[in-house]
């Protein structure tokens, strides 16, 4: 590894990429490993990282939606971004990541224009104790991307796991989250950040089982000189689920700034079976 890549963050290490034509080369990141392929977050912020490079990009995207069509093995992958078509205040994109020929993650991305009109914001952050005064969780943390993060639970802690007790327990988490090392927030950080939340099913059973993500999608509420003067500030993560039935669960997130701001929320769909 070169100098340069070892001054880069480990997330930007990650989504790094680099054009051949019309595609985009990259590699799976160890930092950013998971118990089976990496991390799903990583994956969605390099698939949004493919378009955010892109010279035709004329604005901040406002939507992520990445689906996990399969595996994604350790090492290298390409990219292919699409712009779908746009117009002076949208563009849609379509992105395929592949392996060996084969498509294993699909994205589109939406991206607005933001100008300064009627603003209104009816929901307010939920109360939460300051990052400084939550501590870091003392428990084992084995998976290479878990390590990435700075977690701080107030709610919803997996704790001892599994368990078998046969309890089910609420499904929300309150956490304060930020990079590790610090990074400042943008667009590609806010993607992985969506995905830090660990399957709902795992706190609720508290049971070990086959889980995946099938589909998640991240709409940002900023711009990204909003973001730039957040600066590397840690962000309130509130997650939660509504339904869990036969086979599949939803599961909602919400990223707040320190300050009270809603910087992106979203849904996912993940899959689990007995």
């Amino acid at each position: 590894m070169d100098d340069a890549m070892t001054d880069l963050h480990p997330l930007d290490q990650a989504i790094r990429l680099e054009r051949d034509g019309k595609i985009l080369r990259g590699a799976t990141s160890p930092a950013y490993a998971n118990m089976a392929g990496p991390f799903g977050g990583a994956t969605a912020a390099v698939l949004l990282n493919a378009v955010m490079i892109d010279e035709r990009r004329l604005a901040d995207p406002i939507a992520l939606t990445v689906n996990f069509c399969g595996p994604i093995a350790d090492g290298a992958f390409e990219i292919e971004a699409r712009l779908i078509r746009g117009g002076k205040n949208t563009q849609h994109w379509s992105v395929e990541l592949s392996q060996n020929g084969a498509i294993a993650a699909t994205a589109s991305v939406v991206c607005g224009v933001r100008r300064p009109t009627w603003t209104h914001l009816p929901t307010a952050a939920p109360r939460a104790p300051a990052f400084k005064d939550v501590a870091p969780p003392d428990t084992p943390r084995p998976l290479p991307w878990v390590q990435r993060y700075d977690m701080r639970f107030i709610e919803g802690d997996l704790g001892r796991f599994p368990r078998n007790d046969g309890v089910l327990r609420p499904a929300r988490s309150l956490i304060w989250l930020q990079d590790i090392p610090a990074r400042p927030l943008d667009f590609v950080s806010l993607a992985a950040l969506s995905d830090t939340f660990l399957v709902r099913i795992m706190l609720v059973r508290g049971t070990f089982q086959p889980m995946a993500t099938v589909s998640m999608t991240t709409y940002f509420h900023v711009g990204g000189e909003e973001l730039a003067r957040i600066g590397a500030a840690p962000v309130l993560g509130d997650a939660n689920a509504d339904v869990f039935h036969d086979c599949f669960a939803d599961q909602t997130c919400a990223l707040w700034s320190e300050d009270g701001r809603l910087l992106a929320n979203g849904v996912q769909v993940t899959w689990y079976k007995e």
